[in-house]
């Protein structure tokens, strides 16, 4: 899945007296998966990654061990690393599995709004099938294969906006980190029902109390909850009206 973090500059120099830095890990995606000698692999990254996220989904993520992904394939546990190097090349591949989900259309449609709603619509629907993934897409932002076609659709779709390249990626940044933490609230509060039924109790004493006379007036026009759903969409379209709107410094970003 896309990263959902903005892009940044390129590093600062190294300090005179300060450690170096440990050298940054090799993605799995500069490493064939196979090199062409040998017999034909018994396993693929494809297969790995659906072992994996079918494990993830049952029990949780950290469930999808490399001794579980393993036994899942029939394969003994260190022959899994000729193919996945290390556990945090799982998550990639997994991420990227999952963001290969989406069915992007081969041209926007030149409706930069109805196209973000349905992209955000799919994303939200993908997060909600893996509950795993929301945080490890703000955990861990991954630039696969799929999510490399995902960042090339967005920027095609808000290419009509007239934003440069550097305020696209931000807004995509944007974007995506609205959807993931809508998506991890969502599970917060199907998990803890009670907690926020005592959340609510006490803000409407304290908004009572006559300390706090604007949160008192939200509550007071609140009304009930709303329909998960609806608030997502009225709040989606006021992230998408924020990406659409040009900033003054948006040509530093061009």
């Amino acid at each position: 899945m896309p990263s959902s973090k903005p892009p940044t500059g390129p590093d600062r120099p190294q300090q005179p007296g300060r450690p170096t830095p440990p050298e940054a890990p090799e993605p799995i995606w500069l490493r064939p998966e196979r090199t062409g000698r040998g017999p034909r692999p018994a396993h693929s990254r494809d297969s790995i990654a659906a072992a994996a996220i079918a494990i993830a989904d049952a029990e949780g993520l950290d469930a999808a061990s490399m001794r579980r992904v393993a036994a899942a394939l029939g394969a003994g546990t260190m022959s899994l690393y000729n193919y996945v190097p290390k556990k945090e090349h799982l998550l990639d591949l997994m991420l990227d599995a999952a963001t290969g989900e989406y069915r992007l259309p081969s041209e926007p449609s030149g409706d930069v709004r109805a196209d973000l709603t349905a992209l955000a619509h799919q994303q939200l629907a993908i997060l909600r099938r893996h509950p795993w993934l929301p945080a490890l897409v703000l955990a861990r932002p991954s630039l696969g294969p799929n999510a490399l076609r995902y960042t090339d659709h967005f920027l095609a779709v808000t290419a009509p906006t007239g934003l440069g390249g550097g305020a696209r990626m931000e807004a995509m940044a944007l974007f995506n980190g609205f959807i993931c933490q809508f998506a991890q609230y969502e599970q917060t509060a199907a998990a803890g029902a009670k907690w926020q039924a005592e959340l609510v109790g006490y803000l409407g004493q304290a908004a009572a109390g006559g300390e706090f006379p604007h949160l008192a007036q939200a509550f007071a026009t609140a009304g009930p909850p709303a329909d998960p759903d609806r608030t997502f969409d009225r709040t989606l379209g006021r992230v998408i009206s924020a990406i659409l709107a040009p900033a003054e410094d948006d040509r530093a970003v061009s």
